[in-house]
């Protein structure tokens, strides 16, 4: 090789001094790069890269089926098979939409309020130079972004209790595409994202009370005021067609908020367990608190409420299930099912918004009693407390506003593109057959 260098440069009729120069220069470089190692090559850990993509399908069967059936088993019979429609559509659109632009929007550094376009269309998380997210470095990028996908799915999918009944498919569907650009994306960088400045001012939200279940509690809450009222709201009763679906369905929930919870840790490690524990914990006070409650005011222990009391706990450890030992996942499970207890029940009454399946009362006033108690019981031996109540408030009434007003804003802009609510006889016949041309037998 040396030798054919010398009489490539040779036959350039090169000063004798240049060529030898030149040579003595091919040699040092050559030696240079014989030198120097070779770029090691990512080390995933496969423990953590496993548990990751468990935690991943949990999550993902919250959704599907969890909350089609939790969902279902409240509605009326003529409508049970239109939430499934619903929240079908939507885990398709937000997949999309994820794939194309909401993971980029979410995860990438950008600026304090926003990412960048680094992973558009998913650029750079598949094939074997494949790296790892600042915020999970043992597991390859496109774990963390399954399993960030997931989370965006049901966050989604929580919203559409709100609106049950009454709102058509394809409103659905664009709804589901520009509220994950503008509310969901935006949320995830300003806490998850190191470089948001929620996350900067060390806002705690270990697996999404805020970026979840605040998000979508208060867009629900919009989207039921915007649409309106059921017809008959109020005058008629609208009572469950089958419990027994709701309560499969919950404990599908209960199940996969394990891997909502535990899988925040982004490893298979102690703050894992710890964070399962917390969830279990809070989950089983919650439901208790949520009987005592109702036993105390109609004298019975209803099995839906039992099951409503669970995801009440659920949903106010979430933030704090990475921060907490028992005794605070055990207080913050009481107290969201009492106060959750009280939101469901009085919540419609006192306002008129007719939120079909409770999503603010449970959704969003569970997810804003961890967020402001998260600080209030987190240990430092768990994991470093970074944030005050009044720190965490402030995340709290900001995501609450701004997913506010950017549902109401999106409403505005789908309503003439696809309408929002079915026609009065549609309504009246239930959407399973007006809209699907489907129905469950003996409906």
């Amino acid at each position: 090789m040396i030798c054919l260098s010398k009489r490539l440069v040779s036959g350039l009729r090169l000063p004798a001094a240049a060529v030898a120069l030149l040579s003595f220069t091919y040699v040092q470089a050559q030696s240079t790069v014989a030198a120097t190692p070779a770029a090691a090559p990512v080390s995933f850990s496969s423990g953590d890269t496993a548990w990751m993509l468990v935690c991943t399908v949990l999550v993902l069967l919250m959704t599907v089926p969890g909350i089609m059936l939790f969902y279902s088993g409240m509605m009326r019979a003529k409508n049970a098979l239109s939430i499934v429609a619903h929240v079908f559509a939507a885990t398709t659109v937000v997949t999309l939409t994820w794939v194309a632009i909401g993971y980029s929007l979410a995860f990438t550094p950008g600026t304090p309020l926003l990412g960048d376009l680094t992973r558009l269309f998913s650029q750079g998380l598949i094939g074997a130079k494949v790296g790892a997210h600042p915020s999970a470095p043992t597991v390859p990028e496109s774990a963390f972004f399954l399993f960030q996908l997931a989370f965006a799915v049901i966050t989604f999918a929580l919203i559409i209790g709100a609106t049950v009944e009454r709102m058509r498919l394809s409103a659905t569907i664009f709804f589901a595409g520009f509220w994950t650009v503008l509310v969901y994306a935006p949320v995830a960088h300003w806490i998850w994202q190191p470089s948001g400045w929620l996350a900067a001012m060390g806002h705690m939200d270990y697996a999404g009370g805020t970026v979840v279940h605040i998000a979508a509690g208060a867009s629900g809450l919009v989207a039921a005021k915007f649409v309106g009222p059921r017809r008959g709201f109020g005058k008629e009763p609208m009572v469950p067609h089958n419990l027994m679906i709701t309560i499969i369905g919950a404990g599908l929930l209960w199940a996969g908020w394990f891997g909502f919870n535990a899988g925040s840790a982004f490893e298979a490690s102690s703050r894992a367990v710890g964070a399962l524990l917390a969830t279990q914990v809070a989950a089983s006070v919650g439901a208790f608190a949520w009987g005592l409650a109702e036993f105390t005011q109609r004298g019975k222990f209803s099995v839906l409420g039992m099951a409503t009391g669970a995801i009440a706990g659920l949903v106010a450890v979430t933030p704090a299930s990475g921060f907490v030992g028992p005794q605070g996942a055990a207080v913050i499970g009481a107290v969201s099912g009492v106060l959750c207890f009280i939101a469901v029940t009085q919540f419609k009454r006192l306002t008129g918004i007719d939120d079909s399946l409770d999503v603010f009362a449970l959704h969003g006033v569970g997810g804003f009693i961890g967020t402001v108690l998260t600080p209030v019981f987190a240990l430092k031996e768990i994991a470093p407390v970074t944030a005050t109540i009044l720190t965490n408030l402030t995340g709290a009434l900001a995501v609450t506003f701004y997913a506010g007003a950017m549902t109401f804003i999106i409403l505005l802009v789908v309503k003439p593109l696809a309408g929002l609510r079915v026609t009065a006889e549609e309504e009246a016949l239930g959407l399973d057959l007006a809209q699907h041309g489907e129905m469950i037998s003996g409906a």
